[in-house]
């Protein structure tokens, strides 16, 4: 069973992983999306999760894995329907994670109006590091998000870049799913996503929160 380890000591089995998709408006239009009227869910299963120090599996069906650096929301407190000024409640810890994503394959799915969790859920396609507490981080809405590879930036963006703010993206994923101490949340991604390979080194960190090391194989 896969754990998330919060700085207090505690870990917390993790359930599901939900992901918010086009939350960062250059990302949007960097991969030439549309900006959604509502937010875009989709989950990665537990079996996804790699670690510090791990290495990304890159699957021999695709030739194009993007990284997507992410600030990530550990859920302590069991909701459904939770109201937005009540959201910050529930929030246990912050983390990062990189959301991996098999563009190729995601791309053929979606022409065909087919789901494209494959290109999301593969075994290693959500590094995610460990969770400090959530009292510990003053304003989750102003964080550095950055990722490197092999030394040299790609990603670098602040969660105040968000369409859809931390209390929103609780309060609505609460409206659909039952959120269990556990959980996690991927809340979006800002612009800079771009392809890695075998043997590359990629470091994800927010400033003060965490920061995760992992390989491509």
């Amino acid at each position: 069973m896969k754990t998330a380890h919060l700085s207090t000591g505690r870990d917390f089995p993790i359930g599901k992983v939900l992901c918010l998709g086009r939350n960062y408006a250059e990302h949007i239009r960097e991969l030439g999306n549309e900006t959604p009227e509502a937010p875009v869910i989709f989950i990665k299963p537990a079996s996804s999760i790699i670690g510090e120090g791990e290495a990304i599996v890159i699957p021999p069906y695709s030739n194009d894995c993007h990284h997507e650096a992410e600030l990530a929301l550990l859920i302590g407190r069991r909701g459904k329907d939770i109201p937005a000024d009540r959201a910050m409640e529930h929030i246990a810890g912050y983390g990062v994670g990189i959301d991996l994503t098999l563009r190729d394959i995601q791309g053929e799915l979606k022409k065909k109006g087919l789901p494209w969790e494959i290109a999301k859920g593969f075994d290693t396609a959500c590094p995610l590091s460990a969770f400090v507490e959530a009292s510990r981080v003053a304003n989750p809405q102003n964080l550095r998000i950055l990722l490197t590879v092999n030394g040299r930036k790609r990603q670098d963006g602040t969660t105040s870049m968000m369409i859809h703010r931390i209390p929103a993206i609780v309060s609505h994923m609460s409206t659909r799913f039952t959120l269990e101490p556990g959980d996690v949340i991927l809340t979006g991604t800002p612009a800079g996503v771009s392809r890695i390979v075998s043997g590359d080194r990629v470091v994800a960190e927010i400033p003060g929160v965490a920061t995760l090391r992992v390989s491509v194989s």
